[in-house]
């Protein structure tokens, strides 16, 4: 019997062993595991966002795509404008149809749409960051 209680005893730790490392790996995956990226519209389309610094000022791009990510966007490209001396801060819709444009601007705090569509482009959306870009709480 005393031989039968050890094994039956082992068996048991080592159940209890591997619960334990179930659930580590577990807590583990939600850790670091991907935030699941939010759609938009009706067809359940991830909204594409490049961004482009235009105010001047280092690293606030880096911050609104981080910000973005946050709301569900998918952020496929950050970078510097054409120039950095935009003032105001812009969306511009890529596609003809403006509503995934519009629901970033919703998100930023309404800023302008402008509708300059291309089939070429990788994003859907480009948002241009401007001075003003303080009305837009990225912090």
């Amino acid at each position: 019997m005393a031989r039968g209680e050890s094994s039956a005893g082992r068996w048991g730790m080592v159940g209890l062993a591997l619960l334990v490392a179930g659930l580590a790996l577990s807590a583990a995956w939600a850790r670091f595991r991907p935030a699941p990226v939010r759609t938009h519209g009706p067809e359940h389309r991830v909204v594409r966002v490049q961004v482009l610094n235009g105010s001047g000022e280092g690293g606030v791009g880096s911050k609104l795509a981080t910000y973005l990510r946050e709301g569900g966007f998918q952020v496929v490209e950050v970078g510097n404008a054409d120039r950095s001396d935009y003032f105001a801060t812009m969306v511009v819709a890529r596609r003809n149809d403006v509503s995934s444009a519009e629901e970033v601007a919703r998100y930023l705090g309404d800023p302008p749409v402008i509708r300059q569509a291309s089939s070429t482009e990788l994003a859907d959306v480009t948002v241009v960051l401007g001075s003003d870009r303080s009305r837009i709480h990225l912090e």
